[in-house]
């Protein structure tokens, strides 16, 4: 099983950037994708979820309502979208699968596999 996130790179504050995760070695289907954050010196913590069985989103506080996950079983790929990035939004983020239904997605022990990050950087 292998994840690979893409898509980080340099953004002024303000701006937008779309990162995706390309799952491959799994029926695509049959996992939820989180996508968590972790920035230097601090705490992982979740970003957000697509849900296997209808694609659902959850979105952790932080971000909702600037952040929008997305799911494309033909490309076993799931995007995010983050608009109106802030500095704090800063960090590696990373993509993981896992058979949740979401009553657990903001938990990293709820997934099975994990991307290898990529870095958002949002600075001026």
């Amino acid at each position: 099983v292998q994840l690979q996130a893409s898509g980080g790179g340099l953004v002024q504050p303000g701006g937008s950037l779309r990162v995706s995760c390309a799952a491959s070695g799994l029926t695509f289907d049959n996992y939820g994708i989180g996508w968590f954050r972790q920035a230097s010196g601090k705490a992982r913590e979740p970003v957000s979820f697509s849900r296997t069985s209808d694609g659902a989103p959850y979105y952790a506080p932080a971000v909702k309502g600037r952040v929008t996950i997305s799911r494309d079983s033909a490309k076993n790929t799931v995007y995010l979208q983050m608009n109106s990035l802030k500095p704090e939004d800063t960090a590696t983020y990373y993509c993981a699968a896992g058979k949740t239904d979401g009553r657990r997605w903001s938990r990293g022990a709820a997934y099975d596999y994990w991307g290898q990050g990529t870095l958002v950087t949002v600075s001026s």
